[in-house]
């Protein structure tokens, strides 16, 4: 059995949704979650939901599922990765010697980052660069075939964006997609001009959505919803350093949103629970997540700028090991029951005692 686009649909293949954050190169290891998935014939994407890094893969993939199902998606993904290396190989924000050797993967000894991460602390892309040049759209526009994602009828896309004046969430749609509205998805605001689109102007979608998952409750058939995690909810230990304490503000910023849905999400599930919503108009959502664990929490944050061939290639390996080792351990769980336990996650703030009624 054959989808439109020619994926091969294995007889009881279980439909998921996929929810990508955003991370910058840490995107890399959602690379290898998504090489892996597609890989495995037991399951087929049924709808993403993607931010930044985690829309720029998304609209790879179904650029490539176009071109030639599974194994084109695949292909398409280690172009794209490859291109971004190759395109930065000069870049002056490269690892010292000493990094190398030692294999340390972040950029907090490199000059060229130091100074690039002071200067955009005290002058804005508006006047460091004024023509607003952006490597990165060249790449996607180079890479993905845009009028090829909007035609694609059987992988639904959402992409989401944060409106600079109002500060809610844009969710854009695959049959509408620009690469104009996948870089305002990925629009830092210290390093890029915010993006005009329809008279409105857009960040990165990770301050208001990383990623969001409402649309998964309405447009699709799945009740499964893999988050690919790369920003850490939990961090252990106070941070001290300057650059530690943005780090860990920002991890917070970037999943405060996604927490604010998985509340929703158990919410739902307990008032269905408790026959205080109707099943015809609400479902209980599973929720599942993909994570690096240590392998990528302990990752600096200033690896996020390192697009090093062979730092793409480590989190790539480890994104396919953490999703087959998910895939070993949980498959079962597809279309039974959620595999993360939402409450754990608001443990001693106070919500577990929220009342049902």
């Amino acid at each position: 059995m054959t989808a439109k686009d020619g994926r091969p649909i294995a007889p009881g293949a279980k439909p998921i949704n996929l929810a990508l954050q955003g991370g910058g190169a840490h995107g890399a290891f959602t690379w290898g979650v998504l090489d892996r998935l597609l890989e495995d014939e037991r399951v087929v994407i049924e709808a993403i939901s993607g931010t930044s890094a985690g829309a720029i893969n998304a609209v790879v993939l179904i650029d490539g599922l176009m071109r030639g199902g599974p194994e084109g998606a695949r292909q398409r993904l280690r172009l794209f990765w490859e291109a971004v290396s190759a395109a930065t190989r000069l870049s002056p924000v490269q690892r010292g010697p000493l990094d190398v050797i030692t294999q340390n993967w972040s950029l907090d000894f490199s000059p060229g980052y130091y100074f690039f991460d002071t200067l955009t602390r005290s002058v804005s892309p508006y006047e460091f660069n004024p023509l607003n040049v952006n490597p990165l759209k060249e790449i996607v526009e180079d890479i993905v075939d845009f009028d090829r994602v909007r035609s694609c009828d059987t992988l639904k896309l959402f992409v989401s964006a944060t409106n600079v004046e109002t500060g809610r969430v844009r969710v854009f749609v695959r049959d509408k997609l620009t690469v104009d509205m996948v870089m305002a998805s990925a629009c830092l605001p210290v390093l890029f001009q915010a993006v005009e689109i329809e008279g409105k102007h857009y960040w990165d979608g990770g301050y208001m959505g990383n990623p969001v998952l409402f649309p998964f409750y309405r447009a699709s058939s799945s009740r499964d919803i893999i988050i690919v995690q790369i920003n850490p909810i939990e961090r252990q230990g106070v941070p001290t350093t300057a650059r530690e304490i943005v780090n860990r503000i920002n991890e917070i910023s970037f999943n405060a949103s996604l927490l604010q849905e998985l509340r929703a999400v158990d919410f739902v599930r307990r008032m269905l629970a408790a026959d205080r919503l109707s099943p015809d108009e609400y479902r209980a959502m599973f929720v599942h997540t993909i994570e690096g664990q240590d392998a990528v929490t302990d990752l600096g944050a200033s690896s996020k700028f390192n697009t090093e061939r062979a730092f793409l290639e480590h989190l790539f390996e480890i994104g396919r090991k953490s999703a087959g080792a998910w895939l070993d351990a949980h498959y079962s769980s597809l279309g039974q029951q959620p595999t993360v336990d939402i409450r754990r996650l608001f443990q001693g703030d106070g919500y577990e005692q929220e009342p049902v009624g």
